[in-house]
């Protein structure tokens, strides 16, 4: 298996290539440019994935106005910066992506947030387990079924053959009493 040669070509023939739409410059720009040009970018977007799909964009922003590049003006890479920046800002400007930010789901958050701070919930560490084993035994099961081991209500009252509305008044009865050891 042979590796990909990496592109590399000089400032001048980048220009020429890409105003004549050579697709040898558009590879080499990617070669030399991607890595920086992401970074311009995740200083502005900071999830990765529109990050990643800016860079595209931002390349075929470069060779589609190639033929407005005036190297009297500055330098290409100033420029191919310049691109990247301003479509990460109108991004973040965007109605889509405000409003992407503000429908992210909250369990998504809480969980993002938790493996972040490498916060971990340890009912044992709490002493939730101990209270719960101290309840009535009617109380104790429909708990532990529910908050320990994941059912929801419905299943907890089919695996107890209970009444719906009986396992609901019980893990009420139960929480109000787990209440009373921390008042």
């Amino acid at each position: 298996m042979e590796a990909t040669k990496k592109i590399s070509l000089s400032e001048e023939e980048l220009v020429s290539k890409l105003k004549s739409q050579d697709t040898l410059a558009i590879q080499a720009l990617y070669d030399m440019y991607s890595g920086a040009l992401l970074g311009v970018i995740s200083r502005v977007i900071q999830h990765t994935e529109v990050a990643e799909d800016l860079l595209q964009e931002t390349f075929i922003k470069i060779w589609n106005s190639a033929g407005s590049y005036d190297n009297s003006k500055g330098r290409l890479f100033t420029w191919m910066m310049n691109i990247a920046r301003n479509l990460s800002i109108d991004k973040v400007r965007s109605k889509d992506f405000k409003n992407s930010n503000k429908n992210q789901d909250i369990e998504n958050n809480v969980d993002f947030i938790d493996a972040q701070k490498e916060v971990t919930f340890n009912e044992d560490v709490l002493g939730v387990r101990d209270l719960v084993t101290s309840l009535k035994p009617e109380f104790k099961i429909v708990l532990d079924l529910v908050y320990f081991k994941g059912y929801t209500h419905v299943e907890a009252a089919e695996e107890l053959n209970l009444p719906l509305g009986t396992v609901k008044t019980r893990i009420r009865m139960g929480i109000l009493e787990l209440r009373k050891n921390f008042n």
